[in-house]
């Protein structure tokens, strides 16, 4: 069975796309999808993404494998892609084109800018320890600068939330993380029963960080959209950052704004195609 799909990044985080429209699951399964993401023996992505038919309250579906088979909530990234997608497989050209994507997550909603940058509704936070969820918090308060031991040393984290689970360090010089070692450790931490993303920050001002992301099921990437909507909102609770920031990834620089007004967290940033090809393996969804 021959699969048509189109290779997109947003800021390097790269994903490949599949028009699914045609039926409400996905057309691959998670290993297959595994297979495809390989660097050396397949495509080669962090994750692949299915636009899947709407539900009723919204045009489309989104559900994305990550790059080890496993099935995250949401990537930021990954819905401005799939944004870029859509367009492409309607025929849509020009601005102001909106859409309603159904997620694990929730309802998320990105807008194509004149720019021909993409900018999402991200919606709100959730910060209760059971909402992330994460047991640093006995009673299920917010998780603001908790302790956390990892690697033989404690350190300050927030948690937060943005339907999928983040934890946020700050940290003086985030070139010098060793993220290959400790990343995998916050990951499968017995603190998140979820596994986690993890976020390490530099403030460089209150309205510009430099952020590198572990990412819950892809590992080191160039750059994380919830990540640095979480990191933002980390450092606001903290009083680190102001409610506007300038994110600044590996991969390049993401605007991140969290409304005083709705308290909703707006994401700003580019999706880009990169090729189309067409995949060719047997199809067994047992496998």
């Amino acid at each position: 069975m021959a699969i048509e799909f189109t290779k997109y990044h947003g800021l390097g985080n790269d994903f490949i796309l599949i028009d699914n429209r045609h039926q409400s699951e996905p057309i691959c399964t998670q290993r297959q999808a595994v297979q495809m993401c390989d660097r050396h023996f397949g495509i080669g992505a962090d994750g692949v993404i299915f636009a899947l038919p709407g539900d009723g309250a919204s045009d489309y579906t989104m559900r994305i494998f990550n790059s080890d088979g496993s099935e995250p909530e949401m990537c930021g990234n990954g819905i401005r892609c799939l944004a870029k997608f859509i367009t492409e497989l309607e025929g849509k050209t020009g601005t102001a084109i909106a859409y309603k994507i159904n997620t694990a997550a929730g309802v998320i909603c990105p807008e194509l800018l004149t720019d021909g940058q993409v900018k999402v509704d991200m919606g709100l936070p959730r910060l209760l320890a059971a909402e992330i969820p994460t047991t640093l918090s006995e009673n299920n308060l917010k998780v603001i600068d908790v302790p956390l031991e990892v690697a033989g040393q404690v350190l300050s984290v927030t948690c937060v939330s943005m339907g999928n689970p983040h934890c946020i360090t700050f940290v003086d010089d985030v070139a010098s993380v060793p993220l290959t070692e400790i990343g995998p450790l916050f990951e499968h931490h017995p603190a998140f029963p979820e596994r986690t993303n993890t976020e390490f920050i530099e403030v460089v001002r209150p309205d510009y960080v430099k952020m590198r992301v572990w990412e819950r099921g892809a590992g080191i990437t160039l750059a994380c959209g919830t990540g640095a909507c979480a990191s933002v909102v980390a450092g606001v609770l903290t009083q680190r950052c102001d409610r506007q920031v300038t994110v600044e990834l590996p991969g390049g620089c993401l605007q991140i704004e969290w409304s005083a007004t709705d308290q909703r967290l707006y994401m700003t940033g580019p999706a880009q195609a990169v090729f189309q090809g067409q995949l060719t393996f047997p199809i067994n969804n047992n496998q």
